[in-house]
């Protein structure tokens, strides 16, 4: 008997069950799933899961609520503190050295904690295998998926699926866990803001087609009562607006820091006196609130790491740190 299990992580986690011997488990992200979509818009193949399960409607992220970060917190169990993808962007002082989207192969980043892909080959669970998973195309702690793709954004949520299902079925040695990330609704969330239902209606039909593909692939491959799938989101996203814009230049020169990481948390890295910076913006508006990094709340969990800035900013929700208004776009 197969049972579904659907709850909330600013988005969705579906669980299918089975009674194999193995466990082998499917792990999907789809990026920036929030968690009313699912109430807003028809998605048929979502309530599928839904109908057989249970839905469960908040979980906490970790702070903060950004894809890297999140994403490396699902596979690792840690905050993000403890397992150091801090942020989308970061800078590391001692070693010199930048992080980005676009420059994140450095194992250097990713190896203050083991994700589950590595732990599971270490322990001769089977292999694990990946489709653009964050981290999954980086050798980590000396080892990466035994199957996986490189990340390239271009390519179709179809062909990842394709390649992900194929090493499911045949591999050898067996697959016992694989990932598979997709980068909407996040993309067209940013694009168009989260309440343009108009155009977010039909990147969630997309999005929701994309699992009735995935579930169609899967069975047609006897796949579906022999595998645990979850699938969840890293975070959700809140509408932001020109007219709810907190400028920094109003506040402060730039001659005066560095701003390594962007809204709604940014990370500002002072290049002369850190409390004189700090002065500067813990008055800059009433809609964001500055904290000195030893000063971050406990309940963040976001104090214990080399790579947290000396100062974050935080955005009250609906607005937008910048450093000037020409950035609104």
């Amino acid at each position: 008997m197969n049972w579904m299990l659907m709850c909330f992580l600013s988005g969705i986690v579906s669980c299918h069950a089975t009674g194999d011997s193995i466990s082998r488990l499917l792990l999907v992200s789809f990026d920036g799933f929030r968690a009313d979509y699912l109430e807003t818009y028809k998605l048929p193949h979502l309530q599928e899961f839904i109908k057989d399960g249970v839905l469960v409607k908040e979980v906490k992220n970790a702070f903060i609520t950004k894809t890297f970060p999140n994403h490396y917190t699902i596979v690792t169990g840690l905050y993000e503190e403890s397992h150091g993808i801090v942020a989308n962007d970061m800078y590391d002082a001692d070693a010199k050295k930048k992080f980005s989207q676009f420059n994140d192969s450095d194992p250097f980043w990713w190896n203050e904690a083991i994700p589950i892909w590595v732990t599971n080959q270490q322990r001769g669970n089977g292999a694990s295998a990946a489709a653009m998973w964050p981290g999954t195309d980086v050798k980590i702690n000396n080892a990466t998926p035994q199957f996986f793709m490189k990340y390239n954004y271009s390519v179709a949520f179809e062909d990842r699926v394709e390649k992900i299902v194929a090493w499911l079925k045949s591999s050898n040695p067996v697959v016992s866990f694989a990932t598979l990330y997709w980068e909407e609704p996040d993309a067209s969330g940013h694009k168009y803001g989260p309440d343009d239902t108009k155009n977010m209606q039909k990147v969630l039909e997309e999005v929701d087609d994309h699992i009735g593909f995935l579930t169609k692939k899967l069975k047609e491959l006897g796949l579906w009562d022999t595998i645990n799938i979850i699938i969840t989101s890293d975070h959700g996203m809140a509408s932001c607006s020109a007219e709810k814009l907190i400028i920094l230049d109003q506040c402060i020169g730039r001659n005066n820091y560095t701003l390594i990481d962007t809204s709604p948390v940014a990370a500002v890295l002072p290049r002369q006196n850190k409390k004189h910076v700090y002065n500067l913006l813990k008055k800059c508006h009433s809609h964001m609130k500055a904290y000195l990094k030893e000063e971050i709340p406990d309940r963040f969990h976001y104090r214990h790491n080399k790579r947290i800035q000396p100062i974050i900013l935080v955005a009250d929700e609906g607005w937008t740190i910048v450093q000037n208004a020409s950035l609104t776009k």
